[in-house]
């Protein structure tokens, strides 16, 4: 079966097997073709960032993506690949109305699931300084408007508070049991700040998601180490984000300076492999297929 036809999204209820089964590493995705290799090289599930999709527009992580530019991404990212999405939808694009019109496009769009989190707008990145956030009561408004909006029961509602760096610990602790009140399936805790904050809140809150992102507050833990914890799902949001903006600004640095490829050929991803990875050739023969069956009509 070629990949023109064989790329129906699994969705959330193959997502929720999946973490039944043990943690699930979600790498973060920002485009059909790294969400197709993430795929390829074996995991379970793509993670969109809401700092990626802006950082790819060249844009700051400050709230100034749309709801539609997201969805959009959104949707080219799942036609293409198998495995089910988590997407990073910070305040829910607004207050509690906003937030069940977000659940449902991004339902629509063939998320499956999303992250809703407490900040006041306009948010910051987790990891920085001078966030706010909103009264607790107030997310879990969100939370149980969000719960009510969708239309699949499988599709996950999760909870993201930054409260930890606002009001301490802690507070963290308690939003995130007030916010399961509410209907969240599942916790994010974002920007706790050593092994044993990650360790005393698995022993307080559960189903709960890690976020390993690098040059932050966390300490980079592995997969299996939060696993172990009790973290269901482990993101790493912008890892190959990062990794990809090295490797252009070398590729870019080193071809102005030597307007050749010839000396960096080594460091590019050749035509056949990556044709390999989009199904280039199933492509073709798809294509002569239902020419030939125009013929015989």
């Amino acid at each position: 079966m070629s990949r023109l036809r064989d790329n129906v999204n699994l969705g959330p209820s193959y997502l929720r097997e999946e973490i039944k089964k043990g943690y699930v590493i979600a790498p973060g995705v920002f485009s059909g073709i790294s969400a197709i290799i993430a795929e390829r090289i074996g995991f379970k599930a793509g993670y969109i960032s809401g700092s990626g999709i802006a950082g790819m527009m060249g844009l700051p992580d400050l709230s100034l993506t749309t709801l539609t530019e997201v969805a959009e991404e959104v949707r080219k990212i799942v036609s293409i690949t198998k495995i089910p999405v988590i997407v990073d939808v910070d305040t829910g694009f607004g207050e509690t109305l906003n937030v069940v019109r977000t659940v449902r496009v991004l339902e629509s769009a063939g998320a499956s699931g999303i992250h809703i989190e407490d900040q006041e707008l306009p948010k910051k990145c987790g990891h920085l300084p001078g966030k706010k956030v909103i009264p607790a009561e107030d997310m879990q408004k969100k939370i149980m408007a969000a719960v009510e909006a969708r239309k699949n029961d499988d599709f996950l509602i999760i909870a993201r508070t930054d409260s930890r760096a606002v009001e301490g610990f802690e507070s963290a602790v308690q939003r995130g049991k007030m916010y399961l009140e509410a209907g969240a399936d599942m916790i994010f805790p974002e920007a706790l700040e050593n092994e044993n904050e990650f360790r005393e809140y698995a022993k307080h809150v559960k189903p709960l998601l890690a976020n390993m992102t690098e040059f932050g507050k966390s300490p980079l833990l592995s997969a299996k180490e939060l696993g172990e914890m009790g973290y269901n799902i482990i993101i790493f949001p912008l890892t190959a984000f990062r990794a990809h903006l090295l490797a252009i600004e070398e590729i870019y640095t080193q071809l102005y300076k030597e307007e050749t490829q010839r000396n960096f050929i080594n460091k590019l991803m050749t035509r056949k492999r990556f044709y390999d990875y989009i199904g280039y050739d199933d492509y073709e023969r798809e294509d002569q297929e239902l020419f030939m069956k125009k013929l015989i009509k």
